[in-house]
């Protein structure tokens, strides 16, 4: 469900996330020229690509509802700002002329602010899931989990030298994958043939990743 009015700390989680994303980006290693405005590109279109998400998964699904211009401003995901923020990069990338690869400082610092982004949601009461024989089933804390688990491995290739130049493919192939099947655990609608569109969307970014991957390897190996 889209966040509405009355959860003051989720606008602070996801302040306190932009600003932990930008400490670790900077962290990472002496930030080259132009990065700065990468970094705000990824944002915008974060953002953007959240709110559009939303509004195919659901949004419109409130068409008819007197609260619907309260839906629509509130609502946002984060499986859309994911591809978003890339789309967001690359686009900056190309206007600015900047060859350098940028996804590793993404990769090692999206899970913490995700996982922020999740502790606003547990505040708010939203992304929750379905109810099962056992009760309800833990959507967020469950994300957090995978999330935690992810940045750990993300640290371990980081220390290693491992992949060095996929890992935002990595993560993006991981994230995509877990929200492909772990949305059938969260109450959200699925209108499209039993399917929500986040998990359209979920499977489009793997996909995407999964391609960027393999063309980043050839171009190693050529």
């Amino acid at each position: 469900m889209p966040q509405l009015p009355g959860s003051p700390w989720y606008l602070a989680f996801s302040l306190l996330g932009i600003l932990v994303t930008l400490i670790l980006w900077w962290r990472c290693g002496k930030p080259p020229q132009g990065i700065l405005l990468i970094y705000l590109a990824g944002i915008g279109g974060g953002y953007l690509g959240a709110k559009i998400v939303y509004l195919f998964s659901e949004g419109w699904l409130h068409a008819d509802d007197p609260r619907r211009w309260m839906y629509w401003i509130y609502g946002k995901s984060i499986m859309g700002a994911l591809p978003g923020g890339w789309i967001g990069v690359e686009l900056a990338k190309k206007v600015l002329h900047f060859r350098q690869t940028t996804g590793d400082r993404f990769a090692i610092s999206l899970p913490i602010p995700l996982i922020l982004g999740r502790v606003g949601c547990l505040d708010a009461g939203c992304c929750k899931g379905i109810v099962t024989r056992h009760g309800l089933w833990p959507a967020v804390p469950v994300e957090m989990v995978f999330l935690a688990i992810t940045m750990l491995a993300l640290l371990v290739l980081r220390a290693k030298k491992k992949l060095p130049g996929q890992h935002f493919h990595l993560f993006l192939i991981a994230y995509g994958t877990f929200r492909l099947g772990h949305e059938f655990l969260r109450d959200t609608p699925k209108p499209f043939f039993g399917f929500s569109g986040y998990q359209i969307i979920a499977l489009l970014t793997a996909a995407a990743a999964l391609f960027a991957y393999r063309r980043r390897s050839r171009q190693e190996q050529d």
